[in-house]
C-alpha cells in the first residue's frame, strides 16, 4: 500500500516513477501486476473529445455607468445572464443568432483563449442603482475579472459506439451516419481514458486535480447523467458504465492545443476538451485496474436512427482493440469505425502531465469528498 501523501513526497524529490497508462500496459506485460505496482508511482491517462455539456462563467466587470445585464451576446452568441449584474455563462453550444451552426459559443470560447476580441451587446431593462439601458463593445480575456471553465457533464467514462441500420444518412453528435450500417463510430478513448482506469472512481472525486484544457482544474461534482456501473456478463467479461465528473477552471490558463471548437454537420456545435487525470499507484488493485488495455475494456453498439428511450442494442461487446482496428464484424458484415476523439491528443496529454508531474510542477490531490455512485437514470414524461 502506498498513499498519496507518500507519492508526492517523491514527486517533490523527484524520485517518483510515472508512466502514461499505455506506457504501464507494456510494463505489466513483461513484469506482472505485482512488480509494477512496486516500482510506478503515478499513471496519467489523457482523452481529447467533444463534450458538449460545457461553457464558461464570465464576469466582464463594471462599466459606468453601471448596468445590470438582462441579455448578453458575445459575437452574436446569447449568454445566459440571470446572475449577478455583469456575470453570464456561456454555453458551448449555443449558436449563433446570425450563423446559425455554423458558428457558436464553443467558437467565441475558442477565439477569448486565443487572445481574440470578441463583440459584446448588452441590454438592461435599468434600475435606480443599474441606470444604463445597454453597452456594445469589443472584449478578451485580459478585460475580464474572472472567466472560469464550468462544464457539467465531461469526460464520460465509456460511450456506446453509433451505428445507423435505416435506409437513410443521419447526422448526429457522433458523426454522420451512414445507411444500412454503412460506418461505426466511438468517442471514448479506450486505454487512456481517464474514468475507464479508475472504474469504481476509488481516487476521483471533489476537489480531485485535474489536466483540464491546458491547464490545472479541479473535479466539482459528480457530472450530469452520471450513472456509474460494473457489470459482468455470462461469459465473465466487465462492462464499465457511464460515470462523468462536472469540471472547473481557469480559462485565462487554458490553451487552443487542448480547447477547440467543433462543427458537427446537420448537428450544431460542440466543444472539443481536453482532460487528463493523474493516478497515483495506491496498490496491486489500482495497478491492475490502470494497466487494463483496449483488448480488455468493451463498449456496445447501438443504432441511432431508433429514438433513445428504445434504442436497440446492435452488438452487446466490442472491445476497443477492435474499434482502433479500422473495422469491426457488425450484423453479419464488416463494417469501417472511425473516432470522434483523438488518439493523438490523448497521447499527448498522457505524455505532457508525465512531464509535468515528473517535474514536481503538478501534485496529485486527495479528494475531499467521494462522487455520489448510486444515481438513478430519471427522464422527463410528456
Amino acid at each position: 500500500m502506498k498513499t498519496v501523501q507518500e507519492i508526492n513526497e517523491k514527486i517533490k524529490s523527484g524520485t517518483a516513477v510515472v508512466m502514461t497508462a499505455e506506457e504501464v500496459i507494456s510494463l505489466v506485460r513483461e513484469q506482472g501486476v505485482s512488480e509494477a505496482a512496486k516500482k510506478v508511482d503515478v499513471v496519467t491517462t489523457g482523452t481529447f473529445s467533444p463534450m458538449c455539456s460545457s461553457g464558461a462563467f464570465l464576469n466582464f466587470g463594471h462599466a459606468e455607468p453601471l448596468i445590470r445585464m438582462s441579455s448578453v451576446s458575445l459575437n452574436d452568441v446569447s449568454c445566459y445572464a440571470g446572475l449577478a449584474a455583469v456575470d453570464c455563462y456561456l454555453g458551448a453550444t449555443e449558436l449563433s443568432a446570425t450563423k446559425g451552426m455554423e458558428y457558436g459559443g464553443a467558437n467565441v470560447i475558442e477565439e477569448l483563449i486565443a487572445g481574440n476580441r470578441v463583440h459584446l451587446k448588452a441590454r438592461s431593462y435599468g434600475t435606480d442603482c443599474y441606470p444604463r439601458l445597454e453597452i456594445e463593445t469589443d472584449v478578451c480575456l485580459e478585460d475580464m475579472n474572472q472567466c472560469i471553465m464550468f462544464n457539467p457533464r465531461n469526460a464520460y467514462q465509456n460511450y456506446s459506439a453509433s451505428s445507423n441500420t435505416s435506409e437513410r444518412i443521419i447526422r448526429t453528435y457522433m458523426g454522420t451516419l451512414l445507411p444500412r450500417c454503412g460506418n461505426v463510430t466511438y468517442a471514448t478513448a479506450g486505454e487512456l481514458s481517464p474514468l475507464l482506469k479508475d472504474p469504481e472512481l476509488r481516487t476521483i472525486g471533489i476537489g480531485t486535480r485535474i489536466f483540464f484544457g491546458g491547464a490545472q482544474g479541479y473535479v466539482s461534482w459528480e457530472g450530469t447523467q452520471c450513472f456509474p456501473s460494473i457489470t459482468a456478463d455470462s461469459e465473465g467479461y466487465e462492462h464499465i458504465g457511464g460515470a462523468t465528473i462536472a469540471v472547473t477552471g481557469d480559462m485565462k490558463k487554458m490553451s487552443t492545443e487542448f480547447i477547440r471548437a467543433a462543427r458537427m454537420d446537420g448537428y450544431g456545435i460542440s466543444l472539443f476538451v481536453g482532460i487528463g487525470i493523474p493516478y497515483p499507484v495506491l496498490d496491486e488493485d489500482m495497478m491492475r485496474r490502470l494497466s487494463a488495455s483496449n483488448e480488455e475494456l468493451y463498449t456496445e453498439v447501438y443504432d441511432y436512427s431508433v429514438p433513445l428511450r428504445s434504442r436497440p442494442v446492435l452488438r452487446e461487446r466490442v472491445s476497443y482493440a477492435e474499434l482502433r482496428s479500422g473495422s469491426i464484424e457488425l450484423l453479419g458484415k464488416t463494417v469501417p469505425t472511425a473516432p470522434m476523439s483523438s488518439l493523438k491528443k490523448a497521447r499527448d496529454i498522457a505524455a505532457l502531465l508525465k512531464k509535468q508531474v515528473s517535474e514536481g510542477s503538478f501534485l496529485l490531490s486527495e479528494r475531499v469528498a467521494p462522487l455520489q455512485l448510486d444515481t438513478v437514470k430519471k427522464g422527463l414524461k410528456g
